[in-house]
């Protein structure tokens, strides 16, 4: 069985601190997560003025512009970010929520681009990601079969490598929503490989999924699931990530191969033992 890249979405959990950022990268790398993911918005081209303009109490002021451009990393913060991750030999990445965003991060040496659930009906956003010729995990959430279907053709005629990721865009995503046959599903239909990125709370249901044969695991994580944030009560804490990486790393191992009536060589003696007061 292939390693499962199993990525950590930073995403906006650091609220801001490039110090948070900094704590989450480390357990990341800690306990063998190979990735860790952001997330870049241009905060005048996601939001309207009106929504901006929105009153909103947070750590940052009174209006949801403060609270959105106090979660916005920037250039400096981002290259922060990029020599603190190779120097711990960790990879990172960002999923762009616009154009411009998806332009600022090519200042930097990213091997993966994200298409987030939320961006896969921007037909105009998927064909520049496309274009840009690097692998690309394209997440499904809240999003119809048709949808799918255009983002998957358009990075096929890029002949961009790209997988997809089943998702559910609730937060946390009750269990009966999950469905992770769909996993098996889309292999078939798009033949293609399939990753899932989970928004439920704790680590069984992303064990399961390791257990279908998936090529990438994303889970978002935090410091504290109490902090201040949308994202936070639907992440992983560190102790639940390490658990999430220690399981992925032995359903690895246990799926070894398709071996019928083999008997291993240390079960010999065993078997003669047992099976002594056999005629």
């Amino acid at each position: 069985m292939k390693e499962i890249n199993i990525i950590a979405e930073i995403g906006i959990n650091h609220n801001g601190n490039i110090d948070i950022a900094k704590k989450l990268i480390d357990i990341a790398k800690e306990v063998g997560v190979n990735t860790v993911k952001f997330q870049k918005r241009t905060i005048n081209k996601v939001y309207s003025e009106d929504d901006l303009n929105v009153p909103r109490k947070s750590p940052w002021g009174k209006t949801n512009r403060e609270q959105k451009n106090g979660l916005e990393f920037g250039y400096k913060e981002y290259k922060i970010i990029d020599d603190y991750c190779k120097d711990k030999k960790i990879d990172w990445f960002a999923s762009a929520w616009d154009l411009e965003s998806l332009d600022f991060l090519d200042n930097f040496d990213l091997k993966f681009n994200k298409i987030a659930s939320a961006m896969i009906v921007d037909k105009d956003f998927v064909e520049n990601v496309a274009n840009k010729n690097k692998h690309t995990f394209i997440s499904t959430g809240m999003t119809n079969l048709e949808d799918i279907k255009y983002a998957v053709d358009q990075f096929n005629k890029s002949n961009t490598s790209f997988e997809l990721m089943h998702c559910i865009s609730l937060y946390p995503s009750p269990p009966e929503y999950i469905n992770l046959k769909t996993i098996n599903k889309m292999k078939k239909v798009f033949n293609c490989n399939v990753g899932y990125s989970g928004h439920e709370n704790g680590i069984a249901i992303s064990l399961a999924a390791c257990s279908m044969g998936i090529s990438s695991l994303e889970r978002h994580i935090t410091l504290d699931r109490s902090m201040y944030g949308s994202d936070q009560s639907a992440s992983l804490e560190p102790r639940g990530l390490r658990e999430l990486v220690g399981g992925i790393r032995k359903i690895e191992k246990a799926m070894g191969e398709e071996k019928l009536g083999y008997i291993f060589e240390e079960e010999k003696s065993i078997a003669k033992k047992l099976r002594a007061h056999i005629k």
